[in-house]
């Protein structure tokens, strides 16, 4: 399902959740949408999923609004960092409920899930811990099979074994059948590896969407003395530079190579560290 944000502005009185933000994501994908706290994921996702309205602008789904729109919000499921389920439901009506309002969903795997997290169907979800809250949540996500699938934070209360299963029967789920997975995270060095688009939000703008191969392979560090590293990056695209007694690291944007060439020390970026350093308000 092809997705067109176009300048998407949410205002909540004189501050902006998100700023006249526009682009698409063209085909099934696994996305990573990353910013800092308060730089607008949670309200573009609410927005996309139909559960909240933009002040200005538009985003349309193969051509529809979202908003009050049932035949496209059957297709998109999100999973939010808490409160998706109402605390005096059994697990098993949760299941039951979401199973009648996505017409794809995979009860099967539902139950499968269930089994593979140890949780009890009978059990009430203000009896259940945080960690098996999150894992309701996937279980429901990943059985919903909708065309749109929204993460945000899904897995707080896992330990580490848990999200290690999640990613896992994730990428199978996903390669079984091709979906748009949005998945916004602040574990970004565990998933990074999943995503293959990465867009990255600051203070309600997009500042960055790139493929993210693309980012792997031409986002590098590249560190020395001053008098080498600026003739070297005087020309180049650069997201950022740190100079200390007379030493000087900068993360650059371009072949690697040339820098390889020049004789400096150069090291890869991961994409957590590439959203740390383009959200940085200084030079951002």
């Amino acid at each position: 399902m092809k997705i067109e944000v176009k300048n998407i502005t949410k205002k909540y009185k004189s501050a902006y959740a998100l700023d006249s933000v526009s682009f698409t994501l063209e085909e099934p994908k696994i996305y990573g949408l990353l910013g800092r706290n308060g730089a607008g994921k949670t309200t573009f996702m609410e927005i996309l999923a139909g559960h909240n309205t933009a002040t200005s602008g538009e985003i349309l789904i193969d051509g529809q609004e979202p908003f009050d729109n049932r035949n496209l919000t059957e297709k998109i499921c999100l999973i939010k960092e808490g409160d998706n389920f109402h605390k005096d439901l059994k697990i098993k009506q949760i299941l039951r409920t979401y199973s009648l309002f996505y017409p794809k969903w995979d009860n099967d795997l539902a139950l499968e899930l269930i089994t593979q997290y140890n949780l009890n169907m009978n059990a009430k979800v203000k009896t259940l811990s945080k960690g098996m809250v999150s894992a309701l949540g996937i279980i429901v996500a990943l059985a919903s099979k909708a065309p749109i699938t929204i993460f945000d934070e899904p897995y707080i209360g896992l330990d580490a074994a848990a999200r290690k299963k999640f990613y896992e029967i994730l990428l199978e789920e996903y390669e079984q059948e091709k979906r748009t997975i949005i998945f916004s995270t602040h574990l970004i060095d565990e998933v990074s590896l999943l995503f293959e688009e990465v867009l990255i939000l600051q203070e309600g703008e997009l500042v960055l969407q790139e493929e993210a191969d693309t980012l792997r392979e031409q986002t590098y560090a590249v560190s020395g003395s001053i008098e080498k590293i600026n003739p070297f990056v005087a020309n180049k695209k650069v997201i950022q530079e740190k100079k200390l007694a007379g030493m000087m690291t900068a993360y650059v944007f371009g072949n690697p190579q040339e820098a390889v060439e020049a004789g400096l020390k150069v090291e890869g970026v991961p994409v957590q560290e590439l959203m740390i350093y383009l959200t940085e308000k200084e030079g951002a």
